[in-house]
């Protein structure tokens, strides 16, 4: 079984300077979430080139093409993020750093962009020999609750789809590494928050006070008991406190009349989370009704996990595995979150991690870094993997 032929592979090899070039535009150029008017633009004009696609925009600043087989077959998707972050990047030495002020391609979203365009110009050549419909869904506003996969879901295009595939560059993993597995790939990100109502006084008389800065450290602890004595042992989760801030540093002598918690909460289970959700309302009530406190308190449902269909998961992992063999990895589940959820509860849905991290350049900072940087060479890795699923999903899928 050959899934890219030799010929295939010359082609997309020869692509290499397109999807560089294509990518180095995009991260000299890039737009906050739901701001991605110049991308998308860019994205459509680019794609409305080809021949054989189909060019439109499901909404504001995201872009569908779709390619139409040769053959009957599946109907399947091919999902790239295009939205960058606001960080100011400090990358001073890369001739193609970003010219927008306080904004950059600090996650990999460029690449990813770049990589889905190169591929679609591949497969609207090679039309006639895929079977099925392939969509080229590039996405807006990956990186903002709710996300522009939602977003892009609540239209209603993508209801009937068999499956939907996508990946992510990675700069904590080596070039050419392929990390596929079945089942939670992402956590549920969740936020919360938390305002603690007490009463101010001085600090020399503190029992004429209810002190909310007492309370919001026991409040802490307790969120940790959460997951040391209510989950399932082996359900990971992790409650962080990211934010606690009361009075000020002109008034060191005195207690504050409220305080005020935030943080994230990362669950792979639907159970841990509600369960969560649940205990920390109930220690935040406890413990503030205890000491004669009120509270506000907020949680925010935002992504939910990326769960791999262990079928579609299968298929794709076959055809990495012909065209790249030696190189496919499984390792453990993240806890980072990723909106490719809002596909993947829907529709069948494969999400895989590229290593794009190379030491020696110094492409090994973590994603959201003002330092991060992919390196190229794993580019046509996505290409390859794209254009290979496309070719391969629908008979390979019938087969099973």
């Amino acid at each position: 079984m050959e899934l890219l032929t030799t010929e295939w592979m010359k082609d997309i090899e020869s692509r290499k300077e397109q999807v560089i070039e294509y990518r180095r535009y995009l991260h000299q150029h890039p737009e906050l979430s739901f701001q991605e008017y110049q991308t998308s633009q860019f994205i459509y004009d680019e794609m409305s080139k080809l021949d054989n696609v189909e060019v439109t925009r499901p909404t504001e600043t995201s872009v569908l093409v779709k390619i139409t087989g040769g053959k009957p077959g599946k109907k399947i998707g091919l999902r790239a993020d295009i939205d960058a972050l606001p960080i100011q990047e400090e990358r001073d030495e890369l001739e193609f750093k970003s010219l927008n002020d306080g904004i950059m391609h600090a996650c990999g979203h460029d690449g990813h962009t770049a990589i889905l365009m190169v591929a679609t110009q591949f497969l609207a050549e090679h039309a006639e020999e895929i079977e099925g419909e392939v969509y080229s869904i590039f996405q807006h506003a990956e990186e903002l609750p709710p996300g522009g996969a939602q977003e892009m879901v609540a239209t209603g295009l993508f209801n009937d789809f068999d499956f939907i595939y996508g990946h992510h560059l990675m700069s904590t993993l080596p070039v050419g590494t392929i990390d596929i597995k079945s089942g939670p790939l992402t956590a549920n990100s969740d936020l919360y928050e938390l305002t603690i109502h007490g009463k101010g006084g001085h600090a020399a008389y503190p029992q004429t006070s209810i002190d909310p800065v007492i309370i919001g450290g026991q409040i802490l602890e307790k969120f940790q008991t959460i997951i040391s004595r209510r989950l399932q042992p082996l359900h990971p989760a992790v409650i962080s406190n990211t934010v606690f801030h009361a009075g000020d540093r002109s008034g060191l002598n005195v207690i504050p009349d409220k305080a005020f918690l935030g943080g994230s909460v990362r669950t792979h289970h639907a159970e841990s989370r509600e369960l969560i959700k649940k205990e920390m309302e109930q220690m935040v009530k406890a413990t503030c009704e205890a000491y004669g406190a009120s509270y506000t308190f907020q949680y925010h449902y935002d992504y939910s996990a990326v769960n791999n269909n262990e079928e579609t998961t299968q298929i794709v992992e076959k055809i990495a595995e012909n065209v790249f063999s030696g190189e496919i990895t499984h390792l453990p589940p993240s806890m980072g979150g990723e909106d490719f959820s809002a596909f993947s509860d829907i529709v069948p849905s494969t999400y895989l991690w590229i290593g794009a991290g190379n030491p020696e350049k110094g492409y090994d900072f973590p994603h959201h870094h003002p330092k991060f940087a992919l390196d190229e060479d794993s580019f046509l890795t996505g290409v390859k993997l794209f254009a290979a699923v496309a070719m391969n999903f629908s008979p390979l899928s019938t087969d099973n």
